[in-house]
């Protein structure tokens, strides 16, 4: 609640505890927290001072042209009478500031909704407009003695900060400009001419361009996850589809695409996502095993095996590795590779290492397979040197299970698989 004493000062009542929550929320707020917290040579009288403004400390709240003022209890109820100084803009930078904020309708729109966006604050500095203070700009005075800020003044600065969020215009007024002044040159400035406005001079001074960059607001907090993806809209309707259209084979696609946004939102949310290599976009051929792998009719299967080059039975020995291990599972079913220099080495180390010597199997290697010798069991080795297991089916090599490290778990996958003896 805001009691106006006159139009250039406006007395604020003291503001309730603010237990269990931040004092500044919106990004202007934490700027004006941060001119504070950057500047005091003492961490623990601002800390002090954060204590003393959360438990309901700081009394009505002053506010006028270069100057807010309080009165503050200490934790054994001594009173202090608090300043903080901030300088006021000069006639000139008024005149500057709504020149620009007429040049820019948004900027207008968002003073009357009580809102400072960051590009208003920008555009402000590149006109030579410092709005938000910085480090250094907030003049501490306290009856305290102090010299710097104490709890006192700290606390005050804190109190403020509650204030910027609920009204942008509380920090205009310490900058030298009640809130019916500001909306009154806006209103007055709405009838220049447009041909004073076209003959301004344009550009942004490097220095004041960079400042800028100080009081960039925060990023914005990461989208809530839904459980699932959503459900694509229907396509059923009377009418005819165009030639060319197979709808069953659309709302497939439109729902496996659907699908994978999700999956890819959710990894990009999960903790340590920044962190971690990014993998390379998958082949046409891999994409149609994809969508192969969620189960549609027999049409569409028919064209995605056709188009990746497939038969059926192809198709299916491609989505059974495809659901074992993605792309890379696809790529060790489909494609052999040399094995040379070092990579051939600790493929050879790892199955000698794998086995006692009276325990190992005897294998016979092509390329980067392993099979054993007598068994329907294979090991295969990918390029990131993992080992994956195979059966012999119907005449061919299949995957049975995800990669392994070792080539001795690998092959226990391939005989456990079909509940052969190891």
């Amino acid at each position: 609640m805001t009691r106006y004493d006159n139009d250039a000062e406006r007395t604020f009542v003291a503001l309730p505890p603010a237990q269990g929550r931040g004092f500044a929320q919106t990004w202007w707020g934490r700027a004006w927290l941060k001119a504070l917290e950057d500047a005091a040579m003492d961490t623990a009288q601002v800390k002090a001072g954060r204590r003393l403004a959360r438990v309901g400390a700081v009394g009505a709240v002053s506010v006028r042209p270069g100057r807010i003022t309080a009165v503050v209890q200490d934790r054994d109820r001594t009173a202090h009478r608090a300043d903080v100084l901030l300088e006021r803009l000069s006639d000139a930078q008024w005149d500057r500031f709504v020149d620009m904020a007429i040049e820019r309708s948004g900027h207008v729109a968002a003073l009357l909704d009580r809102d400072m966006p960051p590009h208003l604050v920008e555009d402000a500095s590149a006109a030579g407009i410092d709005l938000l203070p910085g480090m250094g700009d907030l003049e501490p005075e306290c009856d305290c003695g102090a010299w710097d800020h104490c709890g006192h003044t700290a606390a005050l600065c804190y109190q403020v900060a509650r204030l910027l969020d609920q009204d942008p215009f509380v920090l205009l007024l310490m900058r030298g400009r009640a809130e019916s002044a500001v909306l009154d040159a806006l209103q007055t400035q709405r009838s220049t001419p447009a041909e004073e406005v076209a003959s301004r001079a344009e550009g942004v001074d490097a220095a004041e361009a960079y400042a800028v960059g100080q009081v960039l607001p925060p990023l914005p907090a990461a989208p809530a996850l839904r459980e699932g993806p959503g459900a694509p809209p229907s396509l059923e309707t009377e009418t005819a589809p165009p030639s060319g259209i197979d709808p069953p084979a659309l709302v497939l696609l439109a729902a496996r695409t659907a699908s994978e946004a999700h999956r890819l939102l959710a990894e990009a949310l999960r903790s340590g996502h920044d962190r971690q290599a990014v993998h390379p976009e998958p082949t046409v051929a891999q994409d149609a095993v994809r969508l192969a792998a969620g189960d549609p009719g027999p049409g569409v299967l028919d064209r995605l095996g056709e188009g990746s080059g497939r038969t059926r039975e192809q198709l299916a020995a491609a989505v059974r590795a495809w659901r074992l291990g993605g792309a890379t599972a696809v790529t060790v079913l489909e494609e052999e590779w040399v094995v040379e220099g070092d990579t051939l080495a600790r493929a050879r180390a790892a199955l000698e290492s794998s086995w006692e010597e009276d325990e190992r199997p005897s294998l016979r290697a092509r390329a980067n397979r392993w099979t054993v010798a007598g068994a329907p069991h294979q090991i295969r080795l990918d390029r990131d040197g993992r080992w994956w297991p195979y059966r012999r089916e119907h005449g061919r090599w299949a995957s049975a299970g995800g990669a392994a490290q070792d080539p001795a778990t690998a092959l226990a996958s391939a005989v456990l698989a079909a509940g052969d003896e190891p």
